[in-house]
């Protein structure tokens, strides 16, 4: 059996982190954030924003054709399945 090998890790002499700082200190695309500046960041929220109205998730039975035909017009056809239904209720519940 080869031997098993361990995480190892390398701790930079002082020479080595001054060359290391030098370097990002001369990279004009680096900088130091100032407290002031680290102050006034906030949070970056990822993902989906969310919706004014939510939509509550179901399970639903569609024929092969409807489902076949809602997919091909791209994404979004899940919200063009539910605009039809509000359009076909608007046509004949009222």
């Amino acid at each position: 059996m080869p031997p098993i090998s361990t995480p190892s890790f390398h701790i930079p002499s002082d020479e080595e982190d001054r060359a290391i700082n030098a370097g990002i200190a001369g990279d004009p695309d680096t900088f130091e954030v100032s407290d002031a500046q680290f102050a006034q960041m906030r949070p970056v929220k990822l993902g989906r924003p969310f919706a004014e109205q939510t939509k509550e998730r179901i399970t639903i039975r569609l024929s092969p054709e409807v489902l076949a035909a809602f997919r091909a017009t791209g994404a979004g056809w899940q919200t063009r399945v539910d605009e039809a239904l509000k359009q076909w209720l608007a046509d004949h519940l009222t």
